[in-house]
């Protein structure tokens, strides 16, 4: 069997690279003209001018957390949608409520690939534990299962007992769902001496996977463990390989890692905020933030694959607080920033002394700044934020890079 899905995940990355800039001119045009959100969004941009990580880096981010408001205001998909809501194959409902679709396009949500690079193949069974309840975590990995050429046992969640039974007695090859409920299945076959070690394989997702969970599970009976990082909007994000070096993202995808807050790109191997343009033509959503932290992981994965590949998932970038009953944002701390070219980098740390909540904004600053910056940056923060806060000024590379603008101190005795 070849050992990768298909030509396009060695490519010669400056060869990926202009492939996906020669794509996105066309996609914007076809976002502008058939999804009526987008018509504003974009409103001024000639697509044709888009043609590097640069320009793109100039459009507005839409943020996920907006598309509840978007969606109540012009319903069902808030105009980001290209295709009518009767010519997709499913309409989904994810916790908000929000809306997701589902195009008729084999294998729509680009599932195959990271299974196969999970070592599924034609003729495996596989055994689906996400939900088959309203969202679309089950639907995603089997139209990737069913691309492959695999039979599936549309099983769902719950009912752990039927779940070893059919393992015991159908005998597939590889499971798909969280990595909690996989340890569940097994602790229960356990217990009751049933026979699933037909199970070699899982493609697992939707929450995080430490180490030792990983180590509990390949010495539980399932040697080959990998992650997907996928979401309800855009499908297959990124994925691991045999490799476990880092997650490496979708053939079909743009992805940027931002400063939380902001639309400006960080430095490789700074954590920010996963922001992606897709060439999905139902749903083309563009500079999608998707609330999530990551890292850009330097250099080519161990396996062959040459896309870039991420840190995986690190947190979440919505880090806005409550202070003295008022709401601080990440991208007002960015509009702070911005007011002062000699801040590098700035974390504003929320804490609560004596029971009461304090700000102080610590900035990374270049040498000889001038006299009076912590007074004009304090100013700033004011006028911002309508708040009064601390400043203090720091040497370059002393704040961590987690990718945290606001860092919650508070300590509640």
């Amino acid at each position: 069997m070849p050992e990768y899905y298909d030509a396009l995940e060695t490519r010669d990355p400056q060869e990926r690279e202009r492939a996906l800039m020669a794509a996105l001119p066309g996609q914007l045009a076809h976002a502008k003209r058939n999804a009526p959100a987008y018509a504003t969004i974009l409103a001024g941009v000639d697509p044709r001018d888009i043609t590097s990580r640069n320009a793109l880096a100039q459009l507005p981010v839409t943020r996920k957390s907006e598309l509840k408001a978007l969606q109540l205001a012009a319903p069902p998909f808030g105009g980001l949608a290209a295709t009518a809501p009767g010519r997709l194959a499913r309409l989904f409902i994810s916790p908000g409520p929000i809306y997701d679709p589902e195009g008729v396009r084999k294998d729509w949500w680009r599932m195959a690939r990271p299974m196969y690079a999970a070592g599924i193949r034609a003729g495996d069974i596989v055994q689906n534990c996400f939900s088959y309840h309203f969202t679309p975590a089950a639907s995603m990995m089997e139209g990737g299962a069913l691309a492959l050429g695999c039979a599936v046992i549309p099983a769902g969640t719950g009912q752990t007992e039927i779940q070893v039974q059919c393992m015991a007695e159908l005998r597939p090859s590889a499971y798909v769902g969280t990595p909690s409920f996989l340890k569940i299945i097994l602790e229960k076959a356990a217990e009751t001496g049933a026979d699933i070690s037909s199970v070699e394989r899982a493609v697992v997702g939707a929450e995080a996977l430490p180490p030792s969970l990983r180590k509990w599970l390949r010495e539980h009976g399932v040697p080959r463990v990998q992650q997907i990082y996928a979401s309800a909007d855009l499908g297959n994000i990124a994925y691991e390989s045999e490799a476990l070096e880092g997650m490496i993202i979708d053939e079909e995808l743009i992805v940027e890692i931002l400063r939380p807050g902001t639309g400006d790109p960080v430095a490789e191997g700074e954590v920010g905020e996963v922001v992606v343009t897709t060439l999905n033509s139902d749903y083309p959503l563009v500079r999608f933030a998707t609330g999530d932290l990551s890292a850009v992981l330097p250099g080519i994965s161990p396996c062959g694959r040459t896309n870039m590949r991420i840190r995986g998932w690190l947190g979440r970038a919505d880090q806005t607080m409550k202070v003295k009953g008022m709401f601080v944002h990440p991208s007002q701390v960015a509009d702070v920033v911005k007011r002062h070219k000699e801040i590098l980098k700035a974390r504003l740390i929320v804490d609560n002394p004596g029971g009461q909540d304090r700000m102080t904004l610590h900035c990374e600053v270049r040498e000889g700044t001038p006299a009076g910056l912590v007074q004009a940056i304090a100013e700033s923060l004011r006028d911002v934020t309508k708040l009064r806060g601390e400043v203090v000024l720091r040497k370059p590379g002393e704040l961590p890079n987690d990718g945290k603008v606001i860092e919650d101190a508070k300590k509640y005795d």
